[in-house]
């Protein structure tokens, strides 16, 4: 019996990682389906993701060869078993286009991942979607509660083994000791105005200035408020004979498919952090 996995890494660039990586995989029986590679010259860092298949009993060894290799590299890798759907917890205000949407994507099997939560600081009559089975936690914030609020929502994640959480139009500044206990593991979408049209309504503003030109950003977070890498963006043009409205749900769309875009690079291993930036290997 076999099983399909990804293997992600990255380490500083030097000749014979191709070769010593494929020679792991060769060694334990496994077959590479898919290999993609980026060589970085500007922080001489090199990047690679290899999808294949080997046999069950396999991928502990290969684990452990990875482990060997890695030290002698310095590498920093992750190995995945892709039957394995990743663990998801989704965040949300009041605006929930972008959860109803990965809610959809997931039902159909379109995303591949386990929703283990959906957290909101706003209770759950404020939503009329169909949650199903999905545990809803209503954790309010205010500015005297934020540290308590917090803390909770660490407790949710680890408790529910949460590999990644998104924001999915969750309108709260998270903490530096939030984004620091989810560093890697956490996405955010947002309007592309950021920073010309900050603050309230930014497509009305965008349309009081004559914008030809909209969009939405998907990121990891980081303590830099919402400049964190980016993993995925996307645009539209409009006209002037588009209104606020017009500009305020041709944005919720872009949102909407921009940010499933992003999860799905990192559920399947596309999106590897570089730094400031990402290396997105797209299929």
């Amino acid at each position: 019996m076999t099983e399909k996995y990804v293997l992600t890494m990255s380490c500083g660039n030097r000749r014979g990682i191709v070769s010593r990586i494929s020679a792991a995989i060769f060694h334990r029986d496994g077959d590479i389906v898919e290999a993609d590679q980026f060589d970085d010259p500007e922080t001489g860092l090199f990047f690679m993701r290899v999808v294949f298949s080997l046999p069950t009993a396999m991928g502990e060894p290969l684990g452990q060869d990875m482990t060997i290799i890695a030290r002698d590299l310095d590498m920093q890798w992750q190995l995945h078993r892709m039957s394995v759907k990743k663990r998801v917890l989704l965040m949300v205000s009041k605006f929930d286009h972008c959860l109803v949407d990965l809610l959809y994507r997931w039902r159909i099997g379109e995303l591949h991942m386990d929703i283990t939560g959906i957290v909101s600081n706003h209770p759950r009559d404020c939503f009329g979607a169909d949650f199903g089975d999905i545990p809803f936690h209503h954790l309010p914030v205010t500015k005297e509660t934020k540290a308590e609020q917090e803390a909770a929502v660490r407790i949710l994640v680890d408790e529910t083994r949460s590999d990644l959480v998104v924001l999915a139009r969750y309108m709260q500044i998270l903490s530096d000791e939030m984004t620091v206990f989810l560093s890697g593991r956490c996405i955010n979408i947002h309007h592309s105005f950021l920073p010309g049209f900050k603050g309230a309504k930014p497509y009305h503003q965008a349309h009081r200035r004559g914008v030809k030109l909209i969009g939405a950003t998907a990121h990891y977070v980081t303590s830099d408020l919402d400049e964190g890498p980016i993993i995925e963006q996307d645009v539209e043009r409009i006209s002037h004979s588009d209104r606020p409205d017009d500009l305020v749900r041709k944005g919720r769309d872009i949102e909407r498919r921009v940010l499933a875009r992003a999860i799905g690079f990192h559920l399947e291993g596309r999106a590897l952090m570089n730094g400031g930036t990402t290396v997105v290997f797209r299929d």
